[in-house]
């Protein structure tokens, strides 16, 4: 199998780069005690992903320095090539193991911004959000207001519209998919705590995936960034910081850069020990350095802040 290192029955093995660290993108991953959508226990990641209308359970885990190993549990061991190369291609993708970060992290390191969060998360990679419609819901899920109730209202939406397969006394949970929010109406949703107008632009965005107006696919063969961005902001209900935030940790553009995030402002504030949060005329100028690495400087100045 093409990426894998080894394949065996219920477990395979594939590289890794030598600028990752397991322990760092886990350290992240466990940022929040109310994720749905994996468990950490021992080291270990727990997931149930979606494919070809199958749940796979996997367990990843880093039992050697230079590669990842996926363990199939429950009853759902695929058989399919093509099922088990998806497994492969959706945890290098949710890893980001096919960039280079040598040239990010040779750029960062007289960065004045940059060098302390290299240092200190060596490895951390942009973990991404491989579904375009989870990625776009859980940015206009967060929108104006804190991680920790957006983290609650994830949940909810999760466990009334998602997926679950039982594993030993415990659900693992798949997003719901756009084709079952697209025949909602906001009022279904009313009971998730969320408002009005989320709950129209959730199904608003499902509806456009499921007619195909929308896809992964049509962003990505956007003849430049700023063509995608400008594709996403004409959809109602997602601006300028819900584009970058996918463009970002979805579609994997390195150019993307949510600039009004208050996240951002606050980690430079902290970072160069300023009374108050930079202009943003004084990002453009430290953004000059990062060129096409506006993504990863974005997402390693947020660690700071966890």
């Amino acid at each position: 199998m093409q990426d894998a290192l080894e394949d065996h029955k219920d477990i395979i093995k594939i590289d890794t780069p030598s600028e990752f660290s397991f322990n760092e993108n886990l350290s992240y991953l466990g940022r929040s005690q109310n994720e749905c959508m994996f468990t950490i226990v021992d080291d270990k990641l727990y997931r149930a992903i979606a494919l070809d209308s199958k749940i796979i359970l996997v367990e990843i885990g880093a039992d050697e320095e230079s590669a990842l190993t996926i363990r199939f549990f429950g009853h759902t061991i695929p058989e399919s090539k093509k099922v088990r190369a998806g497994v492969v291609g959706y945890i290098r993708d949710w890893f980001d193991l096919d960039t280079d970060l040598l040239p990010f992290y040779q750029m960062a390191e007289t960065d004045p911004l940059l060098k302390q969060p290299v240092s200190k998360f060596f490895g951390l990679r942009n973990m991404g959000i491989p579904d375009l419609f989870e990625a776009l819901a859980w940015g206009i899920i967060g929108q104006q207001i804190n991680l920790d109730y957006a983290y609650t209202l994830k949940r909810r939406f999760v466990e009334k519209y998602g997926t679950s397969v039982e594993w030993q006394g415990i659900k693992y949970w798949t997003f719901p998919a756009p084709e079952d929010i697209a025949q909602l109406e906001a009022e279904d949703l009313f009971d998730l705590k969320m408002t009005v107008k989320k709950c129209e632009y959730l199904i608003g965005v499902a509806r456009m995936l499921v007619s195909g107006d929308l896809s992964k696919e049509k962003l990505l063969a956007a003849k430049s960034f700023k063509a995608a961005e400008k594709t996403l902001v004409n959809i109602r209900g997602i601006g300028p910081w819900t584009a970058n935030y996918v463009l970002m940790r979805c579609l994997r553009f390195p150019s993307a850069f949510p600039i009004d995030d208050v996240g951002l402002h606050n980690a430079m504030k902290l970072v160069l020990g300023l009374e108050k949060k930079p202009a943003k005329s004084e990002i453009q100028k430290y953004a000059l350095n990062w060129s096409n690495w506006e993504s990863y400087a974005t997402f390693y100045l947020w660690r700071l802040l966890y």
